[in-house]
C-alpha cells in the first residue's frame, strides 16, 4: 500500500512539472551600436559644412539606427580663470550659438529631435545667416522656451563647461576641429569618411548602407590622411591677446 501511494506521489509530481512551462530565453540585445561623437564648434565653416552636407545623412541612409550619436558643441573654446569665462575661436557669438546649441540637446534629448535643430542652425551659418538661428524653432515646429531660458543663463553657462571638460578629456587630445570620434578613435582629417569607419566597426549584420558603401570602395582599414578642411586651435600656435574680443561669460546678444 505505502509502495503505490509513493508510486501515485511520483506520478503527481512529474504530470505537475509536466504543466509548467519552460523559462522564457531572454530576447537577444543585438550588435551594440557604434559610438560616433563630433566635436565641433558652431562657426567653423569645416564644422558646419559637415553637419548638413554628410552627418545628416546618415538619417536618409538609415546609418543612424547602428550609431550612437554624440553631439559636443564646444570646440577650440578655452576656459579661463577664474571667473570660467569662456573664449570662442570664432568670437562672441560663436559662444552664443555654441550655447544655444547645447541647451537643445539638453532640452530635447530625443536625438531626432535636437540634431533637427542643430542642422537646421547650421545650415544658416552655412549661408552666413546665422543671426537667424531662432528661425529654427518654428521650422522645426519646437517650443523655443526651454533653449531661450537656457541660453546665457547660469544652467546653460553649466552645459558649456561640462562640454569643455569632455573635449579636454579627449585622449589622444584633439587638434582641429571638426574632430570625429568613431568607436574611440579619432579619424583625424578623413572625417568625411566616417560612414566606412563605421560600417567596419559594426559587428553585425551590415545594413543597406554599408553594403552599398562597399560596393563604392573598400572599407576603410586605416586611417588615411585627406585633404578635408579643418580649423586648427590657434592657441596651440601661439598665445591669445589677453584683449581679444572673443572672450565673454557667456553673455546673450542683448548684452544681458
Amino acid at each position: 500500500m505505502a509502495r503505490d501511494l509513493r508510486l501515485l506521489f511520483v506520478l503527481l509530481v512529474l504530470s505537475a512539472a509536466a504543466l509548467v512551462p519552460p523559462p522564457a530565453v531572454a530576447a537577444s540585445a543585438g550588435p551594440a551600436k557604434v559610438p560616433l561623437a563630433l566635436y565641433y564648434e558652431s562657426l567653423c565653416p569645416y564644422c558646419s559644412r559637415f553637419i548638413v552636407n554628410h552627418l545628416a545623412g546618415i538619417f536618409d541612409d538609415g546609418l543612424v539606427d547602428i550609431v550612437d550619436l554624440l553631439l559636443v558643441p564646444y570646440g577650440n573654446a578655452h576656459v579661463r580663470d577664474p571667473n570660467n569665462t569662456i573664449n570662442c575661436q570664432h568670437g562672441p557669438y560663436e559662444c552664443i550659438l555654441n550655447n544655444v546649441e547645447a541647451c537643445a540637446i539638453d532640452a530635447w534629448p530625443d536625438l531626432n529631435v535636437h540634431f533637427g535643430f542643430i542642422n537646421c542652425v547650421e545650415d544658416l551659418v552655412m549661408n552666413n545667416k546665422q543671426e537667424e538661428w531662432e528661425s529654427c524653432f518654428k521650422k522645426q515646429n519646437l517650443d523655443p522656451k526651454p533653449v531661450m531660458e537656457c541660453y546665457g543663463s547660469e544652467h546653460g553657462q553649466k552645459l558649456s563647461l561640462e562640454y569643455g571638460k569632455q573635449t579636454d578629456a579627449l585622449v589622444p587630445p584633439h587638434k582641429y576641429v571638426p574632430w570625429v570620434v568613431v568607436d574611440g578613435e579619432p579619424l583625424y582629417d578623413d572625417y568625411e569618411n566616417f560612414e566606412a569607419y563605421v560600417c567596419k566597426a559594426y559587428k553585425g549584420h551590415p545594413p543597406k548602407a554599408c553594403q552599398e558603401l562597399s560596393r563604392q570602395y573598400p572599407i576603410v582599414q586605416q586611417v588615411v590622411k585627406a585633404s578635408n578642411g579643418v580649423s586648427y586651435d590657434f592657441a596651440d600656435l601661439e598665445e591669445l591677446d589677453d584683449s581679444v574680443d572673443g572672450e565673454i561669460k557667456m553673455v546673450r546678444d542683448d548684452g544681458n
